[in-house]
């Protein structure tokens, strides 16, 4: 199945975390949190001025990035768990 968001929305594919910390501890699945770090999978066309104009979206497809904790609607295409979210939900791009 493929999926093209609209408006100002993201497709997001969580990345995992890490399983042991830098001190060499070993994170069981029952103490790990959600990341907060992904890739773009794809990107709507942008949003909508008042004036009818495009804004154009910043994240590009194939970004790595950060996003708030809670954003997003969790979804499931193929057996694969996908974050939809705005644009705005986004905190940074890793480079």
């Amino acid at each position: 199945m493929k999926l093209k968001p609209l408006h100002d929305r993201v497709l997001v594919k969580r990345l995992e975390s890490e399983e042991v910390t830098k001190g060499g501890i070993i994170i069981p699945d029952s103490a790990k949190e959600k990341p907060i770090k992904g890739e773009v999978i794809a990107v709507g066309p942008g949003k909508t001025s008042d004036k009818g104009e495009k804004i154009k979206m910043n994240v590009e497809k194939g970004n790595k990035v950060l996003f708030n904790k809670y954003a997003g609607t969790e979804i499931k295409v193929d057996g694969d768990e996908f974050l939809v979210m705005r644009e705005d939900d986004i905190l940074a791009i890793i480079e």
